[in-house]
């Protein structure tokens, strides 16, 4: 590795990091006597009063940004993309300076930078700035660390260097520079022109070769304002994007991923020259098929192994139709193929042969979908390789037709026009429920070599993850004691197994249930609990217990009141008023409670609230009193019906939910007859 420039008046310190070697660079003045020790002195007393100059600087971001932790004083990045003889030559240099605000600088100490085989670090440079009386003083990092970034049970090809900024601290400043070369034109970063810290200075530039025909998709820019420039050498096109002064951008809980609210741009090298001819790169969807399809091509050549043959046969004899054949299949492989995300080289992107799946018995979704793929074929079933991004990557097939545009592997099949989208990387995914996380989502499906197909998974509507509890209760003195059966469904079931399997020991299990099942208030306990349809994939899972709520209704001479609102789900749904991100649920669902009141003998019914309805097109809710003979039916009906919840929707949804909010402050009055 060799420095792109010579720097003569400087050491050089090489630090040997397994198989790279980074070199960092301090600066050594020498005193000498006479004009060398006056120039010297000179640069010692300028460098002084810019510490000075950098320290009321602090004092003045402290003043304009009270809130906030740290300030990125300074962001540049210069993408180089140049052909040599045909081939790609991609450099991309990053520049980082911050400053810290407050203590919470140490929990910024520990940095990591990752590479792979498309990825390469060429340098770095880091160093850190404290404040020594009323100057900064610099602290080179000389410790870069090499490792894996998953354990050592897997062999993986993305690692990382990692390294410690010293003394951080309130005021306290880190510089960060490093070079990369990026092996493969499909794999341009992102450049994002804010995130959750001020940004003061922020610079993009590309250098491209003429030759290279590059087209840029911005996301959540049309507001914010980039300068944008183009100019030309004589051999190269230069594009620069600058902005200046961004704001932070607020951190909350289960907004969408940072993609959809974060200002960012994407290059794609649309295609390039070469002896006269245009060779497309990421000119669209077409072009990303065709690779990724040369790198699917060939797997599963080789002879299955016997025992595999037999698992399928085994699992498919008697079934009565190829419906319930696929369905046998993928929830085996659900069961027994073990999920670890891995990766080396190209195996990031080619699935594992299905008879290394099957005998080690674990594989990322690549290679769970290979072994799909042809425990399917064995049985005479055609099933599609599929890639799709998951929720957390915004883009689609023709915005971005690069590998940025998906993450996730999935396999299709369709029977009798009905599409399926298997994916069996999850766990207790019926056939026709597809991971939540794939919900709403394009999936590009291989057919052939030329040929491919976008379908869009379906987001699945709330009647299809329903949860029940349906209870009967009484009171004893001030208690409220009863039984109740719960049923689940859908994702409202998947994500309870989930939660149920690392419950290892039945008082786990029924302190998960106290937790899950709470009525009324936290002196809730389950007396008894049985358990229908565990962990199975098709059937509704049901739990049938006893509870008590001690001193739940309150007596006041020869009245009783009592609030059969025990179940207060909508307050769940309601965001702060304050709120600036949209909301995110991971799926639709509804809920159904009914509590069967059992009129104590001697009492009747002196007042009986009001029925409340509320709906729009994101939600609905209602609750509902019926009394028959000596009982009082009440009935409590919620139902969300989007997944993503802007700013506008959540203040038209939070008033809503104060109404059935007032609702749950009604009680039921009975009186001594």
């Amino acid at each position: 590795m060799t420095l792109r420039k010579e720097f003569p008046n400087h050491i050089m310190k090489m630090v040997n990091c397994k198989k790279k070697n980074y070199i960092l660079m301090t600066v050594s003045y020498h005193l000498r006597p006479c004009r060398e020790f006056l120039v010297a002195l000179c640069a010692y007393f300028f460098v002084f009063s810019s510490y000075s100059q950098i320290t009321s600087e602090y004092k003045r971001y402290k003043e304009l940004y009270p809130n906030s932790h740290s300030i990125r004083l300074s962001q540049e990045s210069t993408l180089t993309i140049g052909l040599d003889d045909g081939k790609f030559k991609i450099t991309q240099d990053f520049s980082e300076e911050d400053i810290y605000l407050d203590d919470g600088a140490k929990n910024n100490a520990k940095q990591s930078l990752s590479f792979s085989t498309f990825y390469d670090l060429e340098s770095i440079e880091a160093s850190s700035y404290a404040i020594e009386g009323d100057q900064y003083q610099e602290f080179s990092v000389s410790d870069f660390k090499e490792k894996d970034d998953l354990d050592n049970a897997f062999y993986d090809d993305l690692k990382s260097i990692n390294f410690i900024f010293p003394r951080l601290g309130t005021g306290t400043k880190t510089k960060l520079k490093y070079e990369q070369t990026i092996k493969n034109p499909r794999f341009l970063n992102a450049h994002y022109f804010g995130s959750f810290y001020p940004i003061k200075n922020n610079k993009f530039t590309i250098i491209a070769d003429k030759d290279i025909n590059l087209r840029f998709k911005e996301f959540n820019t049309d507001s914010i304002p980039i300068k944008f420039s183009k100019s030309q050498t004589r051999k190269s096109n230069i594009y620069t994007w600058e902005l200046k002064d961004m704001d932070e951008f607020k951190y909350e809980s289960r907004s969408p991923t940072y993609k959809s609210i974060l200002p960012h741009i994407i290059p794609i090298i649309s295609s390039y020259k070469y002896n006269g001819e245009t060779i497309d790169v990421g000119n669209d969807v077409s072009n990303l098929y065709s690779w990724y399809y040369s790198l699917t091509k060939n797997i599963n050549k080789e002879k299955t192994s016997d025992e595999l043959v037999q698992i399928v046969n085994d699992l498919t004899k008697n079934k009565k139709n190829e419906l319930e054949k696929v369905k046998a299949i993928y929830y085996w492989v659900q069961e027994n193929i073990k999920y670890i995300a891995f990766e080396y080289a190209l195996g990031g992107f080619v699935p594992r042969e299905a008879n290394e799946v099957f005998n080690k018995k674990y594989g990322d979704c690549k290679d769970n979908t290979s072994l799909l793929f042809k425990m399917l074929e064995i049985a005479g079933i055609k099933g599609n390789l599929a890639w799709i991004g998951t929720r957390s990557i915004p883009y689609s097939y023709s915005d971005v037709p690069t590998p940025s545009v998906d993450n996730h592997m999935i396999l299709y099949y369709e029977n009798q026009g009905k599409s399926y989208y298997l994916d069996a990387t999850g766990r207790y995914n019926p056939l026709e429920v597809p991971t939540s996380f794939i919900q709403g989502k394009e999936a590009l499906v291989s057919i052939g070599r030329d040929s491919f197909m976008l379908k869009k998974v379906p987001v699945i509507k709330s009647q299809k993850s329903v949860y029940k509890d349906f209870a009967t209760i009484k009171l004893n003195g001030n208690d409220l004691t009863g039984t109740s059966k719960a049923e689940m469904t859908g994702y409202t079931k998947i994500n309870f197994f989930y939660d149920l399997e690392k419950q290892d020991s039945k008082d786990k299990i029924r302190d998960y249930y106290k937790w899950f099942f709470e009525k009324g208030n936290n002196s809730f306990l389950i007396t008894e609990f049985a358990e229908t349809n565990r962990f199975d994939y098709d059937k509704d899972f049901i739990v049938d217990y006893g509870f008590n709520v001690s001193n739940y209704a309150k007596k006041i001479g020869d009245e009783i009141y009592i609030n059969l609102n025990l179940n207060k789900g909508m307050a769940l749904l309601k965001t702060d008023d304050d709120r600036e991100m949209p909301l995110e649920h991971k799926y639709l669902d509804s809920f159904d409670f009914q509590n069967t009141f059992i009129i104590p003998e001697g009492y009747k019914v002196d007042y009986l609230p009001e029925n409340i309805d509320i709906s729009n097109e994101y939600i609905s809710s209602s609750i509902r009193y019926e009394l028959l003979d000596s009982q009082i039916i009440y009935k409590h009906h919620i139902d969300h019906n989007s997944l993503i919840l802007d700013i506008n929707t959540q203040k038209k949804v939070n008033d809503l939910i104060k109404k059935i909010e007032q609702g749950y402050k009604e009680v039921v009055v009975l009186k001594k007859i």
